[in-house]
């Protein structure tokens, strides 16, 4: 069930949505029982039905959405700015149980923003410490099978820009979790960066780093907001 309010996680009520002209909300492990989707298919799903409602007083709507199982995608813009968003297309790919089954993969919205193509895209990879092969192939499987129509941008590294978010599942290996939460909050990241499985997977090549070296991002803490991780159950 979605929560009573999203405004603070939305930011909504900090004054920052006048600088903001497109919110994009992935979404994993959405219930997606037999009764929930013949339910969410005849009418609108509760999430999307909240995101709608909380962003329209803030000249928002609804520009894409996409839904492979529990994995959703929904694409937000000011109202002003739909005249210059145009060939919007989706894609999913599944990759659970060998490409069968939807509980995991890679959602897309690509479009063209004032004739810049840009691709959102939301995914949900394997868990666990030890499927950081099957994250990398899962990875792989979603950038090579996600297409698009057209000659411009058919393919997701073909964008001018990527977003790639989700519940990517990679680790920190062979740290403490103790030290991984002190290296955080110290901003101490080159230390972490160096056990990071996507860096040592290889799994950014080809993809340009927020920053040289990647080490001005925050490594993966999968189990919890930076400061508050904790192990696997």
């Amino acid at each position: 069930m979605p929560p009573n309010d999203v405004t603070s996680l939305l930011h909504l009520n900090t004054g920052e949505t006048n600088d903001v002209d497109m919110i994009a909300i992935g979404l994993q492990e959405v219930n997606s029982k037999i009764n929930k989707r013949l339910k969410d298919a005849l009418f609108t799903d509760q999430w999307s039905e909240l995101f709608m409602d909380v962003l329209s007083p803030f000249h928002f709507i609804l520009v894409s959405t996409v839904r492979m199982q529990g994995v959703i995608l929904l694409v937000f813009a000011k109202y002003y700015h739909l005249p210059f968003l145009q060939d919007i297309q989706t894609d999913c790919t599944r990759t659970g149980l060998g490409g069968y089954w939807g509980n995991k993969g890679g959602v897309s919205v690509r479009l063209s923003i004032f004739g810049h193509m840009v691709c959102f895209l939301n995914c949900h990879l394997p868990a666990h410490l030890e499927k950081a092969e099957q994250r990398k192939e899962d990875f792989a499987t979603i950038l090579h099978m996600q297409q698009f129509e057209g000659r411009v941008a058919s393919g997701i590294l073909d964008h001018d820009l990527v977003f790639w978010f989700g519940d990517l599942n990679f680790r920190i290996e062979s740290l403490d979790i103790r030290f991984v939460k002190y290296a955080i909050d110290s901003n101490i990241l080159s230390q972490l960066w160096e056990k990071d499985q996507v860096r040592g997977a290889g799994m950014l090549q080809g993809l340009q780093r927020h920053s040289a070296g990647g080490q001005g991002v925050s490594p993966r803490c999968p189990w919890g907001t930076a400061g508050s991780c904790s192990p696997d159950p």
